[in-house]
């Protein structure tokens, strides 16, 4: 499987609307960017939670939502209301390199701490509805705290384990390290699923062969630098590899469109032109990658203040 990784503010229903209109199938599903579990009250906890709520993702990628944070109880309550509204799976993040997320022992910095890990996991999972599953890094200042987080995760009925193999410290700098990726593989007794630094067919290709046992492969920035990206490892995999055989570049639109798309829906939104145009940037900065052009070109948008301007710039590159 291709699964579409969490990226918060940039993988929201808005891109997976489009990207599904666009790649119809390209990825067999998405995990949403993370869901705080002080989010209990779903339908008055404004626009954040509206992102997986069923009624908006019925022309989007299926999603699996993902919540952060180490209270049991609200745990335990948020998920069950995701539950009573179809959510049959899912996702705990234990992944966030954000510092003020890990400060407060979430995401990736709950890592050196595996008694919290095993005292949460004890309190939550006989009263969660739905499975779960996690998604992990190495560990937030040591890529050997794993070591002591996969013997508790043996210990629960988990669908599956997402392995970034970084550290949270490292953000998303320095290389995958891989040789601990291989170091762990074999101890982790669920489904484990990879994700980093797939950003091309030639990146997706050495996981495989290097790990040929991980059959399904999460991908974030890398959709973003070349939303064809999926497209074209399916049509690159030998019949094995997908999920319903390869596909044909051919069918699917280029990068280009992909963009115009994205930013005519950010323009439908009911938001400000300033906040419109923090969207289109952030987008921008990454999708840009995949678009023929010079560099200098290419940052006169990020440079742009004007919305007409910015639109104008894009259009030239895209047309």
């Amino acid at each position: 499987m291709l699964i579409l990784a969490p990226m918060q503010g940039l993988t929201e229903l808005l891109f997976r609307r489009v990207f599904h209109r666009c790649y119809p199938g390209a990825f067999d599903y998405a995990v949403s960017p993370f869901l705080s579990i002080t989010h209990g009250n779903l339908r008055d906890a404004g626009k954040k939670v509206e992102d997986v709520l069923p009624e908006f993702n019925s022309d989007s990628i299926p999603v699996v939502p993902q919540l952060l944070g180490h209270e049991a109880d609200g745990f335990v309550d948020l998920a069950n209301r995701l539950n009573d509204l179809g959510y049959s799976e899912l996702n705990w993040n234990m992944g966030c390199p954000m510092r003020r997320v890990a400060a407060k022992h979430r995401g990736s910095g709950i890592l050196p701490y595996p008694d919290e890990v095993r005292g949460i996991l004890d309190s939550v999972v006989p009263r969660l509805k739905a499975t779960l599953s996690v998604k992990v890094r190495l560990g937030y200042l040591s890529p050997d705290e794993i070591d002591a987080i996969i013997p508790i995760l043996n210990d629960y009925p988990l669908s599956s384990v997402t392995v970034h193999p970084r550290t949270g410290k490292q953000m998303y700098s320095g290389q995958v390290n891989l040789d601990k990726f291989a170091e762990i593989l074999p101890e982790i007794k669920h489904k484990v699923i990879y994700n980093g630094d797939v950003c091309s067919v030639y990146d997706y290709r050495k996981i495989r062969l290097k790990f040929p046992q991980v059959k399904d492969v999460m991908i974030g920035r890398g959709a973003l630098y070349n939303p064809l990206l999926p497209t074209m490892i399916r049509a690159e995999m030998p019949e094995d590899f997908a999920s319903e055989g390869p596909h044909k570049i051919s069918d699917s639109l280029s990068s280009q469109t992909f963009i115009n798309a994205l930013i005519n829906d950010i323009l439908e939104l009911d938001i400000s032109n300033q906040a419109k145009i923090r969207k289109i940037k952030e987008y921008w900065c990454l999708l840009s990658k995949s678009i023929p052009g010079t560099e200098e070109n290419k940052r006169k948008v990020l440079h742009a203040s004007d919305l007409d301007a910015i639109l104008r710039l894009i259009s030239e590159m895209t047309k």
